[in-house]
C-alpha cells in the first residue's frame, strides 16, 4: 500500500494511492501514528480496503499533501553514509553510524515551502531514504530488523551549515528549523519496494541536477542501522530514520552553494515519488 495525509496543515486526513488515484480512508477511522502502526494497523487498512474501496471518494487533485505520517516520536539521521558524500566534506569514512536528531516540529509536507531561517546564510539540501518503523523495537538482531519496519519514504534532510559545523559542531542545531523535514508524498509499505538497496534517488535545484545517486552506495545498510539504534534507544512505531544523503550538496561544491529565496528544489527516490519546494525568507 502507498499511505498519504492530505489537507489543510493540522486537519491533515488519511488516504491511500493506487494505480486510480488517491483515495480518501477518513471512514477507516485513524490517522497514520504511533497508535496506528503499533496496533497492526497497516494489515487492517489493507483488509478494510479491500472491503470498501468502491466507496472511498477520490482525493481532488491539487489537494495539498501533510507528511506521510503523524508526527513522530523521533526523527533520527545518519549522517555521512555514502562514501562520496564524505569525501565531499573532506570527513572521514565514519567506521559506525553517525547519529543525530530532527525536531518533529520540523516536518512538513512533501510540497511545502522551504522557509530559509531568520539569519541563515547556509540553507543546504539533502535527499534521503527514509525508513518508518512498524513495532516497537530493542535490542533487534539485524537478521529480523526489517520485521521492525513498516515502509519507506522520500525525504529533504534540509540543513543550515553554519548552524550545524559552526556553532560549537551541534548538528540538531542545524537540521531542526521549520519546515526542514518534508516527507513524503507517501509511505510505500516494504513490499512495494522490491529492492530497497538498488533505488536511484536524485535532487534538483532550479533545474540542475545536483544529486544523482544509489541506496547500493549506503555504507550502513538499512537491517543494520535498525538493530544499530535499538541497541541505544527503543524504536517507536511511527518513528522516522533518515538514512543519509549522496554527494552533490551545497556544502561540497567549490564555491559552496547555498540556497535563497525563489529557488526551487525537486527530489524523487524509485518507488517513493517525488516532492518539491520552493524556498522563501523567515518572516514575523
Amino acid at each position: 500500500m502507498k499511505l498519504i495525509r492530505f489537507g489543510l496543515p493540522g486537519e491533515e486526513k488519511p488516504g491511500v494511492v493506487t494505480d486510480n488515484g488517491m483515495f480518501d480512508v477518513s471512514a477507516f477511522g485513524e490517522d497514520f501514528g504511533e497508535r496506528f502502526f503499533e496496533t497492526d494497523g497497516l494489515a487492517r487498512l489493507q483488509s478494510w480496503w479491500t472491503a470498501n474501496s468502491a466507496t472511498c471518494p477520490q482525493v481532488p487533485a491539487g489537494t495539498r499533501l501533510g507528511s506521510c505520517v503523524q508526527r513522530p516520536s523521533k526523527i533520527i539521521c545518519i549522517g555521512l553514509n555514502y562514501a562520496d558524500h564524505a569525501k565531499e566534506t573532506g570527513a572521514a569514512i565514519p567506521k559506525e553510524p553517525i547519529v543525530f536528531f530532527k525536531s518533529t516540529s520540523s516536518l512538513v509536507g512533501p510540497n511545502d515551502n522551504l522557509v530559509i531561517p531568520r539569519n541563515s546564510v547556509k540553507t543546504d539540501w539533502e535527499v534521503e531514504l527514509a525508513v518508518i518503523i512498524g513495532k516497537k523495537a530493542s535490542y533487534v538482531e539485524e537478521s529480523e530488523a526489517l520485521d521492525y519496519v513498516a515502509g519507506y519514504a522520500l525525504h529533504n534532510d534540509y540543513s543550515e551549515r553554519e548552524f550545524q559545523l559552526e556553532r560549537n559542531g551541534q548538528w540538531v542545531k542545524g537540521k531542526s528549523n521549520d519546515t526542514f523535514a518534508p516527507l513524503g508524498p507517501w509511505l510505500a509499505t516494504k513490499d512495494e519496494i522490491k529492492d530497497v538497496d538498488n533505488l536511484r534517488l536524485w535532487l534538483t535545484v532550479n533545474g540542475k541536477t545536483m544529486q544523482d545517486g544509489n541506496t547500493s552506495n549506503l555504507i550502513f545498510k538499512i537491517p543494520f542501522i535498525v538493530s544499530y539504534l535499538s541497541q541505544f534507544m527503543t524504536l517507536l512505531p511511527g518513528d522516522v530514520i533518515s538514512t543519509g544523503t549522496p554527494a552533490g550538496v551545497g556544502l561540497g561544491f567549490n564555491p559552496q552553494i547555498y540556497l535563497k529565496a525563489g529557488d526551487v528544489i525537486e527530489l524523487g527516490i524509485d518507488g517513493l515519488g517525488t516532492s518539491k519546494q520552493t524556498a522563501e525568507a523567515w518572516k514575523k
